[in-house]
């Protein structure tokens, strides 16, 4: 049996936080792959969820490392659990929610947006506290830029636009 020395630690100007609502550390970058893809590890504490949005100009993919999340893309609707993996596709109103214990994911955009996208509007993780707040002002600007499409709020589903147009 090999006894391989642990990976070096993501470096602390590669760790952010959006306030309480999640964790990212950004494992490959876009710069890195030439703007192919990035990976980011993401930890999100239990209960927390996105706004109900698409992405014009990226396809996000999520693997769950740990604990769970339930997706909300498209017409399909899937609790993921440790090991499962989900593609969501460009333009697809999409939504997530963690579970009870949280959900730990790699979140892996193609070409790269998402780690740029939290890089730019989080907050560096040690300069983070219990009281660090969401800018949502700046995170509006920059997903804009991005081309991202905010559809509606945390706890609104995909079926939920097929409600309003009826």
């Amino acid at each position: 049996m090999s006894n391989f020395p642990s990976p070096p630690p993501v470096p602390q100007d590669r760790q952010f936080v959006l306030g309480q609502h999640l964790r990212l550390s950004v494992l490959a970058s876009g710069e890195e792959t030439e703007g192919r893809h990035d990976v980011s590890d993401v930890i999100l504490p239990p209960g927390a969820g996105t706004p109900l949005h698409l992405h014009t100009g990226y396809e996000e993919r999520i693997w769950v490392v740990s604990g769970s999340l339930t997706v909300w893309a498209g017409s399909d609707a899937f609790t993921l659990r440790s090991g499962d993996f989900y593609a969501i596709k460009m333009n697809t109103p999409h939504t997530i929610k963690a579970g009870d214990d949280g959900a730990r994911t790699l979140a892996i955009t193609s070409p790269a947006r998402f780690a740029e996208l939290i890089s730019r509007t989080g907050t560096p993780a040690h300069l983070a506290t219990t009281e660090t707040e969401w800018d949502m002002g700046l995170f509006q600007a920059v997903t804009e830029e991005f081309g991202d499409i905010i559809l509606g709020p945390p706890g609104a589903i995909p079926a939920d636009l097929q409600r309003d147009t009826e």
